[in-house]
């Protein structure tokens, strides 16, 4: 029997989806509330490797996700410079049987699959919904949560999966702020060529431009660049801005730029870090995915890590022990790997961002030398970490 019967989930992400679907999976009665009127989602793509994969998995939506999206594989990440010129292939690993090294989908397809399987379990899911006041109650009382539409409720566990701006986290820890990384990333979809299978790095100096298949018939670009930290961009301006700001790239991504329109699916987003210290609790309330450990995107793990939230949550409380214990345990167990991720992926953005163009051929050998190791070596200490 699980340590709680019932459970508040705020934010309908990745995180609160998938947390909403293990902790229902072990009989818990699940409320979830989103902000948003309608089930509706960032446009784009999204990439998850082997050890996301295994995470939804457990999940149980892996297999409608590989139906969905495209896998790579062998994972072979070929990285190119900025004109075209290769620079040495990668392999990503698989850490599980039957587990592919490299999904990609679109986001509002992976949405549609985790909403699919919430309406299967029926959980209680209040769009336009979001909280008005938190009591976080204590060891021998509920935590009780009113709600936008005037409605209240007592829960055992209240879960702030409500991202990097997250309320529930201005509610019990309000001194915690999203951190801003000065980097922004750009994101469109296009047609994908049917010999375009595999997951392509363009290294530009200060910039990184990225080509995924996320289905049999789309693929997305996703750029990263350093970006002045206030710096917003009115969505009409982003076919023109983004041409722009990765003029100088060449094939293989140029003919997807050039397509680049007013009827383009294109996204730009500033981002943001949170490192939340721990504990992640107060007395009956969590946090977890973004609005706990959002990361940079130079490792494209910040996805696997709220669904690997979700998985090893629903384990702990589905063991005897005490809940206080348990929520304590939860955020030592995790921080460690989180911060892993965030530390690498840091990093690497603040490494690329401090090229010269001069450094382009010795950053080019580094890579030809060092980058299978890299990758080995963090997939080697990410599985560690995870015990």
């Amino acid at each position: 029997m699980p340590q709680i019967h019932s459970a508040l989930i705020v934010g309908a992400g990745i995180a609160g989806c998938s947390t909403a679907i293990t902790l229902a999976n072990l009989g818990i009665n699940v409320t979830l509330i989103e902000k948003q009127e309608e089930w509706r989602f960032q446009s784009s793509g999204i990439f998850v490797y082997s050890n996301g994969l295994a995470a939804l998995r457990d999940v149980g939506v892996l297999e409608q996700i590989l139906e969905s999206g495209f896998a790579i594989k062998d994972g072979k990440n070929e990285y190119y410079d900025h004109k075209g010129e290769p620079i040495v292939d990668v392999y990503y690993p698989s850490i599980s049987a039957g587990v592919p090294p490299i999904v990609g989908i679109k986001r509002a397809e992976m949405h549609r699959i985790l909403a699919g399987r919430l309406q299967q379990q029926r959980v209680a899911i209040r769009l336009g919904t979001t909280l008005a006041s938190l009591d976080p109650g204590s060891q021998t009382a509920p935590a009780r949560a009113e709600l936008s539409d005037g409605t209240t409720g007592e829960y055992d566990l209240v879960l702030g999966a409500d991202g990097v701006r997250s309320q529930v986290r201005g509610f019990i820890y309000p001194g915690i702020a999203p951190r801003k990384t000065g980097f922004g990333i750009w994101r469109s979809v296009h047609d994908r060529p049917q010999d375009l299978d595999v997951k392509i790095m363009m290294m530009g100096t200060r910039k990184r431009l990225g080509i995924m298949p996320i289905s049999h018939d789309k693929l997305y670009i996703f750029g990263t660049i350093a970006e002045p930290e206030d710096a917003w961009y009115p969505p009409e301006q982003w076919p023109e801005l983004m041409r722009a700001k990765f003029a100088e790239f060449g094939a293989p991504v140029r003919q997807f730029l050039d397509q680049l329109s007013h009827d383009s699916e294109i996204l730009y987003t500033a981002v943001d870090e949170v490192a939340a210290p721990l504990p992640w609790h107060k007395e009956r309330v969590l946090l977890i995915g973004d609005s706990a450990h959002a990361s940079t995107p130079f490792m494209g793990q910040g996805g696997a890590m709220a669904i690997e939230d979700a998985v090893v949550l629903a384990r702990m409380l589905s063991a005897p022990g005490k809940l206080h214990d348990t929520l304590q345990q939860f955020g030592e167990r995790r921080m460690p790997m989180c911060r892993f991720v965030q530390d690498a992926s840091r990093q690497v953005g603040e490494a690329g961002a401090r090229e010269h163009p001069d450094g382009a051929a010795a950053r080019n050998q580094s890579m030809r030398e060092n980058s299978q190791k890299h990758v080995d070596d963090f997939y080697r200490k990410l599985q560690s970490l995870r015990g």
